[in-house]
């Protein structure tokens, strides 16, 4: 996917992209290809590959929710996909970027400053560690490709809002959509959507899955869910 097909795209989404913001992707990538040499941060560099698989993959989230001015986080961001795409996109949104690797938040750190980009927070922290300090935080909970679906429905739950959402951003999961199914009470999900569609070009199958939270989780039910979550994974 080059940059034109990239804006093509973009455009059937209904998401439009102004040069400003162009350019803010071209430095991202740019950034991300020469701090990956060395330190590893993804093993897709080309920027055609980039282009699609990251910057337009993170930006399929408007096919689950309308993204305006929300209170985001992104939970095992990496290298920043989806959150920190989004923010170059919807600049209004505030951006928390979550995740446990050291170099990953530096990398992120480096890049926000590069990009000069507000209402970004960076936190190196593990999820369920984080998520024990900051219930009810967030509009918007967002993954991709993190995990299996109980245990990050389990960690990731307890951060957002009334009313607010979990988006899941995974490949091909019907083994984990009936995990999900069985043990939708204990994992405190009122409900769950399934937006399925397929990568341009590539016809890859992707799938954004809408959670929405049972009712408040205090702290002692958050930690019987981690514990419970081990089980769930060995069935």
């Amino acid at each position: 996917m080059n940059v034109d097909e990239f804006k093509e795209e973009l455009n059937k989404l209904n998401v439009k992209i102004t040069k400003e913001q162009e350019i803010l992707l071209e430095k991202y990538y740019n950034f991300l290809v020469e701090y990956n040499k060395h330190t590893n941060l993804t093993a897709i560099t080309q920027k055609e590959e980039v282009y699609l698989k990251h910057f337009y993959d993170s930006l399929t989230i408007v096919k689950a929710v309308n993204i305006n001015d929300q209170s985001i986080i992104d939970v095992g961001t990496g290298a920043g996909f989806p959150g920190l795409v989004l923010k170059i996109i919807f600049p209004n949104i505030k951006l928390t970027l979550l995740d446990s690797n050291n170099k990953k938040t530096t990398f992120l750190q480096e890049m926000v400053t590069l990009l000069n980009l507000h209402g970004v927070k960076i936190e190196n922290a593990r999820a369920e560690e984080f998520a024990k300090e900051n219930f009810d935080k967030y509009d918007i909970c967002v993954t991709r490709a993190v995990a299996f679906i109980d245990i990050i429905s389990s960690l990731t739950l307890p951060l957002i809002k009334e009313n607010g959402l979990v988006i899941l951003m995974k490949g091909n999961f019907t083994n984990e959509e009936i995990i999900l199914r069985e043990h939708q009470k204990e994992l405190q999900v009122k409900s769950y959507g399934i937006v399925k569609f397929t990568l341009p070009y590539l016809n890859d199958e992707r799938n954004l899955v809408i959670l929405k939270r049972e009712h408040d989780i205090k702290i002692h039910d958050y930690n019987s869910i981690l514990k419970r979550h081990k089980k769930w994974v060995k069935e």
